[in-house]
């Protein structure tokens, strides 16, 4: 089949990759034209393992081309980013402008569906745009099916992960689940389109909740001077608790985004998911604050600044996404605060507005490590200089 796929980021590009492989026809489209160059040149644009064999073979073959504008087609996916306003207000801007940017290319009998996390309704105004665009909605069949892989196994998980379809008709989530389970082996399982987009919000909720626990023990065990990774060490010992492990904070697109979609809707009732959202966006500023204090203690009795190595910039470990992350905040937090900051991301080659200092070197040139994310370059190292750890490097 011809697939048009709006939005070639984190998921898009992963997913017009997969299918161009499979042997469809697939038509990638992005607002960036560097974007879209890399891509056609056979190359990627962001750190994914996998991925460049993907795109390069499917480049190479014909089945994948990327474009500054959608083409007609059979299935058109909307895989672009939601993030949020100003006070944790959702923004589904790019997933209208998607809706607009293909309504002149959809004909009867045409698929289309919302792939980007949502808040609860976004599959309806989806179709509301098409339907005040002039296309006869009544002859598509549209869906939401949100993604649900971890970055960094993205290509294997596209295709292993149980994925949930929620069609605005039952018709139309038996058709668009047939094309998922053309290529994807874990279930495919169909629901409406409203429990679709808020089971995806739950998932990521559910860990938010889970690690605010877990970052609220780190903050508790600190100031009783308590070791939280022993802690929670012993704490999993028993047969049915399972502590995750405490970090930096939360970041990335999903969980440190999505709980808001709900408390924005679910408004007093959403009390356990805003408790949690603040938690762990509350521990990032505890973290700010204990480098800090370690800042001018080593100011103190040297009579200067520090050099602060931040270990890591990206949300999670091993990848180079920067989007939300906790790291990335206290690196531009301590440099905001004219403190002599070294900023150390391994997954990142360059960065726009970041000079990037290679580990080896700041090591040599820090006079404090604080270890930000749990990079695998980060274990072992075994520094012999003043060492923070927030993300648990030290204990793999």
């Amino acid at each position: 089949m011809d697939i048009c796929v709006i939005g070639l980021g984190y998921i898009g590009l992963p997913t017009a990759a997969l299918l161009a492989n499979e042997g469809h026809l697939v038509t990638g489209v992005d607002v960036s034209s560097r974007v879209v160059n890399t891509i056609n040149e056979g190359k990627i644009h962001i750190v994914e393992p996998e991925l460049f064999n993907f795109v390069s073979k499917a480049v190479a073959n014909k089945r994948l081309i990327a474009s500054l504008k959608p083409t007609t087609a059979d299935i058109f996916i909307l895989a672009v980013p939601t993030p949020f306003h100003q006070n944790n207000i959702p923004n589904i801007d790019y997933v209208i402008a998607s809706a607009y940017s293909i309504a002149p290319y959809l004909k009867p009998g045409n698929i289309v569906i919302l792939e980007s996390t949502s808040p609860v309704g976004t599959t309806e105004k989806v179709e509301k745009t098409l339907r005040e665009e002039g296309v006869d909605t009544s002859q598509l069949h549209i869906a939401h099916c949100p993604e649900r892989v971890l970055p960094g196994h993205i290509m294997r998980e596209l295709v292993e992960n149980d994925r949930i379809v929620g069609g605005l008709t039952l018709e139309s989530s038996e058709k668009v689940a047939g094309f998922y389970r053309s290529f994807v082996t874990g279930d495919v399982l169909v629901t409406d389109a409203r429990t679709a987009e808020m089971a995806k919000l739950t998932e990521n909720s559910f860990r938010d909740v889970n690690i605010a626990f877990a970052n609220e023990l780190s903050i508790l065990c600190d100031k009783f001077e308590i070791d939280v990774w022993e802690l929670i060490r012993l704490a999993n010992r028993h047969p049915r608790v399972n502590i995750l492990q405490p970090g930096t904070g939360v970041g990335g697109h999903c969980i440190a985004v999505d709980p808001w979609f709900i408390v924005h809707e679910g408004g007093a009732d959403a009390r356990m998911i805003r408790a949690a959202r603040e938690i762990n966006d509350y521990k990032t500023i505890w973290v700010i604050e204990k480098i800090v204090t370690e800042i001018e203690l080593f100011q103190k009795e040297y009579k200067r600044l520090p050099v602060v190595a931040c270990m890591g910039l990206a949300f999670k470990p091993n990848i180079d996404d920067l989007r939300e992350s906790p790291a990335l905040e206290v690196f531009q937090a301590l440099q905001a605060k004219n403190f002599e900051v070294l900023a150390v991301e391994p997954n990142l080659k360059h960065h726009s507005s970041i000079y990037l200092t290679v580990w080896q070197d700041a090591i040599e040139e820090a006079d404090i490590l604080v270890y930000l994310v749990s990079h695998k370059e980060f274990i072992d190292l075994k520094p012999k200089i003043k060492t923070l750890d927030f993300c648990g490097v030290e204990q793999l």
